[in-house]
């Protein structure tokens, strides 16, 4: 290995935990369980020592009650020293292993960990058994907060009937189905296809939720055990959040992990680090199936390599719901049909709730240690495909320091946002739609409609006739009358 900048960051120790245990009440909270994993993480590089050396403990925030969980988590593992950073919903899980390796190249941080996880699992089990959970209670504040500049959702869409986010995925996917040319029912075979391998790639994956095959026929169409949510996506389109899961990532300096005489064995170096963190509401962007912040996040990780996407031999896109998995590859230039996951997917391999891509970093570091000559790339997700990020990881240092690239007002200025009007009444196009479901009742159709003036409605119908016929023939495109806010064929 060529001499190295003292300052270069390395990631040296991985932890992944994972429990399933039917008495919720003996079953860890979720901090224990990102505890356990930085701990794993320090015992995967061999140097537990490096633990009290923390200077920073980053977590991505999800819907566990804590207000500082970095503190409860540097305190169990004995980081006395560490500074704390809370990672609010709506920032990138890349921003923070971004900022921890920047620091430790600046030479501000010599030591750092990106933690995350949840117990949504526990809780389930303790719902279904009546059973009252205690979780640890906060008042203390992190020494440092990252915060979204702005909503992930608007009035306008809500108030025509979006409120989780499968909606919103699911207006986007009739989007990029309609730019491919597909039918729908070519295109829900398509999706149902790329989930099935998914899930054979889960099931050799050790770490799994659900490491079991999943048959195509069986993703694409409803059932009493597979539920429509939103038109063409069923529950197992849908990440799994209800999973006892937690990841971490520890990184050191070079001059560090050579003190403490890491095995070089078990570094990996992150080359890039690229994020777009405008943020654009659904209905508001350009063109719905296009991820512009995709693409020049992507070109400008490869380019700190010199390499083409062709050249990544293992690569895991975020896959809440098909769309990203596709919008991804369709800016990435990669073709649908090689493997897009290591993990085997989010509804697969599970997803904890903001903390996805610290897992699937995870099991990425696990696959280039076997394979030291090849490229990894992992993709990271905020919001409704809101904001978009990579990392870029090998085993093999590169030839420039690593690059913390934030393309933010790049992506701006090519995704001007589309003036809303709702008071509009008159024709318009369908850009994106579907049809919501409750258990197993279509309840509402909901689309996103371009004016002849340029500007867009977010329209509703609660024909159920309507809805049956958008189920079976394309409305991208098609002609509607939009009045008080919903519209007729």
């Amino acid at each position: 290995m060529t001499e190295l900048n003292p300052n270069t960051p390395v990631l040296v120790g991985i932890g992944i935990i994972e429990q399933r245990m039917d008495d919720p009440s003996q079953a860890k909270e979720a901090w224990q369980l990102m505890a356990d994993s930085v701990s794993a993480a320090s015992a995967d590089a061999g140097a537990e020592s490096l633990l009290k050396d923390i200077d920073k403990v980053y977590v991505p925030q999800s819907l566990w009650p804590y207000s500082d969980p970095a503190r409860l988590i540097a305190d169990e593992v004995g980081a006395s020293k560490a500074k704390t950073v809370l990672g609010q919903i709506g920032v990138l899980q890349q921003t923070l292993i971004g900022d921890a390796c920047e620091g430790i190249q600046k030479g501000d941080l010599e030591v750092a960990v990106v933690t995350g996880g949840d117990a949504r699992y526990r809780e389930l089990i303790a719902r279904f058994g009546n059973i009252e959970l205690t979780d640890t209670q906060q008042t203390e504040k992190p020494d440092e907060v990252l915060e979204p500049e702005a909503e992930l959702w608007l009035e306008e869409e809500t108030g025509a009937g979006l409120g989780m986010p499968v909606g919103y995925y699911a207006i986007m996917e009739s989007a990029f189905r309609h730019s491919q040319g597909l039918s729908i029912g070519e295109h829900r075979d398509k999706i149902a296809a790329m989930y099935s391998r998914f899930s054979d790639i889960a099931a050799d994956n050790p770490h799994a939720w659900k490491p079991q095959h999943v048959d195509a026929d069986f993703i694409r169409n409803p059932s009493d055990k597979n539920k429509m949510l939103a038109f063409p996506y069923t529950k197992l389109h849908n990440t799994s959040w209800n999973v006892d899961q937690a990841g971490a990532l520890l990184f050191c300096s070079v001059a560090k992990a050579q003190a403490l005489g890491v095995p070089k064995e078990k570094w990996v170096f992150p080359l890039a680090s690229t994020e777009s963190n405008s943020m654009t509401c659904v209905s508001q962007r350009p063109e719905l199936h296009r991820l512009p912040g995709a693409q020049l996040c992507g070109e400008k990780a490869l380019e700190v390599a010199g390499i083409q996407s062709d050249d990544v031999a293992f690569l895991d896109l975020y896959s809440c719901f098909p769309v990203a998995v596709e919008t991804y590859a369709n800016e990435l230039g990669v073709s649908l049909d090689r493997d897009l996951t290591v993990t085997g997917g989010m509804p697969f391999a599970g997803g904890p709730l903001n903390n996805y891509a610290i897992q699937s970093t995870c099991r990425m570091i696990e696959l280039l240690r076997n394979n030291p000559e090849e490229y990894g790339l992992v993709s990271s997700v905020s919001g409704m495909l809101t904001k978009q990020a990579y990392g870029l990881w090998s085993c093999q240092p590169g030839s420039s320091d690593f690059a913390n690239i934030d393309i933010t007002d790049q992506v701006k200025e090519r995704t001007p946002p589309v003036e809303l009007d709702n008071s509009y009444e008159g024709k318009g196009i369908v850009a994106g739609y579907t049809v919501m479901y409750q258990g197993v009742d279509k309840t509402r159709a909901i689309a996103v409609i371009d004016q002849p003036s340029g500007k867009r409605s977010v329209c509703f119908s609660d024909s159920l006739a309507l809805m049956e016929q958008m189920e079976l023939e394309e409305f991208c495109g098609k002609t509607v009358t939009v009045k008080q806010h919903s519209f007729t064929a």
